[in-house]
């Protein structure tokens, strides 16, 4: 921890502001500018084909606005802009998050044959009331020609989470105004509206979650990500999920480095899996927690057939459905017992609950070798907030480590700060100093555990007072229910303590390699060479000669 600053960063917020940061529940809507104005927009879907036509729908207070396309990779490269486009304000569903928004198409424009496959921010412009420019941002996904490509890695672009965290309208998968107080969550979240601001675009200084600050004992925990986001008007989840702060990372460095690299995104695994057939090698990466059965039975077929599967992500959690061919994303989570109708009729292994509840029978580690349930949170909060930071290797020897000059119990990324802010884990026994899968714990025939670090599923509180604690016991209490078949005090200490891991496993043809943690692609942003030498033999491998 030396090196690290011992204050939180100030954002000039005072203390009731630091806490409604946290606390409140803050969204973007229709006329949250006021006087300035604004425009906001979304794409009929998520990813187009070259030749396909992208339809935008575009509310603004302004009556023209001009919109600039760049392809968002190793480097950023123009491909589009225009001025002048008309525009008008369009009426909201006050239920927009949960139905979509209803606008109408404002602006049609056709992927060029020769746009490269990738990430597409589309900027718009307009002139504020002040006279000053206001802007906001939208991602397009390029997807690559059908083909075989050798060589190439297919980048799967986590949507699934995405969806479920975006604030725009009022409502996702955490919070929101559904209900009869207005208060819930919505087990129902729409792709028809706009991204919440720090999705698409952020600063270079915007905070992650992990903690960068080397606590005194007995400091209260604070949550600089969420300060700076209601300090210069970003989204509270704008570090949980998105384009900017995950995806797009590792997508910039495998340019880089050289690699040719493709992006699709979990929808596309859902309605053309067949696209993974045209790869050796695909990726996912980030925060990745929300999948539907049929996007795991696309990975899950590659692996068996021959294909490489590369997870450098955390935390894959929770099974969703889609509903109105890809429009409608369903998670009932923390509810789905009670509330999910395939409990009262249907088919209750596409319940929407954690992929490791019993009646779902399909763990997480049977796809990547690791199970949210096992791991979850580190280096934030009350939940190992002075941790290690990296991952603690216990087999150096392992290919995955080849050039990287690390030993036994040494940290990988620790500098920079890849072990967090959730992570996978799975049950596990110590014998002669190495970890191995427990006999209960799932894990596919010949897993190796290549390292492993520790994490909390219960934020530790005996200084951190109730009403300061951001999570406390109740995600603990319901993997103890949903693993145990209740939430009291005893089976809450079988699930209080967990871990997050760095696995590898040969199934059917193919193999996985899975670094469980969101973090790892702040070692590819902050150029940590050891993170990208075992990120590079990954890929190297598993892209063949």
């Amino acid at each position: 921890m030396t090196g690290l600053p011992t204050e939180f960063p100030d954002f000039g917020l005072t203390p009731e502001q630091r806490r409604l940061a946290v606390r409140s529940h803050y969204y973007e809507r229709p006329g949250m500018d006021g006087a300035r104005g604004e425009i906001w927009c979304y794409s009929d879907r998520f990813s187009y084909r070259p030749g396909d036509t992208v339809r935008l729908r575009v509310s603004s207070t302004a009556p023209r606005f001009a919109i600039e396309i760049a392809r968002d990779g190793a480097s950023e490269t123009k491909v589009f802009q225009q001025a002048g486009i008309a525009a008008r304000w369009q009426d909201t569903p006050d239920n927009c998050s949960v139905v979509g928004c209803g606008w109408e198409t404002a602006f049609e424009f056709t992927i060029g044959e020769d746009w490269p496959s990738g990430g597409y921010r589309l900027t718009l412009t307009v002139e504020g009331r002040d006279g000053g420019p206001i802007r906001c941002h939208h991602i397009l996904i390029v997807l690559p020609k059908p083909g075989r490509k050798p060589g190439r890695i297919l980048q799967v672009a986590a949507t699934g989470t995405w969806l479920a965290y975006n604030t725009w309208g009022g409502s996702n998968h955490y919070e929101g105004i559904t209900g009869p107080e207005r208060n819930q969550y919505s087990p129902t979240v729409s792709t028809q509206r706009p991204w919440c601001r720090g999705f698409v675009a952020l600063p270079d200084d915007a905070p992650r979650v992990p903690l960068e600050v080397a606590m005194p004992p007995k400091t209260v925990p604070r949550y600089p990500h969420m300060e700076w986001a209601y300090a210069t008007g970003h989204s509270k989840k704008y570090a949980s999920a998105g384009w900017a702060s995950y995806d797009s990372h590792f997508f910039r460095f495998a340019e880089r480095a050289g690699y040719q690299v493709d992006l699709a995104c979990q929808h596309d695994l859902h309605f053309s899996p067949e696209i993974l057939a045209d790869y050796d090698c695909a990726v996912f990466v980030g925060h990745d927690e929300y999948w539907t059965w049929e996007m795991r039975d696309a990975v899950d077929a590659f692996v068996d057939q021959g294909g490489h599967a590369a997870r450098f992500a955390g935390n894959f959690m929770w099974q969703t459905r889609q509903e109105d061919e890809g429009r409608k994303q369903v998670c009932y989570k923390y509810r789905a017992r009670a509330e999910d109708p395939v409990y009262r009729g249907g088919d209750v292994t596409r319940a929407t609950n954690s992929w490791e509840a019993p009646e779902i029978g399909r763990p997480g580690c049977k796809t990547f070798g690791l199970n949210a349930s096992n791991g979850v949170y580190a280096g934030w909060g009350g939940c190992a907030p002075r941790g290690v930071r990296g991952f603690p290797v216990y087999r150096p020897q392992h290919w995955a480590f080849a050039g990287t000059g690390l030993y036994y119990g040494d940290l990988l990324g620790a500098e920079s700060h890849i072990y967090g802010y959730e992570v996978d884990g799975l049950d596990y026994e110590m014998r002669h100093g190495l970890p191995y899968p427990s006999a209960t714990s799932g894990a596919p025939d010949g897993l190796e555990i290549l390292a492993l670090g520790m994490a909390c599923q219960v934020e530790e509180s005996p200084d951190v007072p109730l009403e300061d604690q951001f999570f406390g016991d109740e995600d603990g209490r319901f993997i103890a229910e949903t693993l145990y078949g209740g939430a009291s005090d005893e089976n809450l200490e079988k699930v209080r303590y967990s871990n997050g891991m760095i696995v590898n496993f040969r199934r059917g043809k193919g193999e996985v390699f899975h670094a469980g943690t969101c973090e790892w692609v702040a070692g590819l942003l902050r150029r940590d060479a050891m993170v990208e030498r075992v990120t590079k033999n990954v890929l190297d491998r598993f892209l063949g000669p």
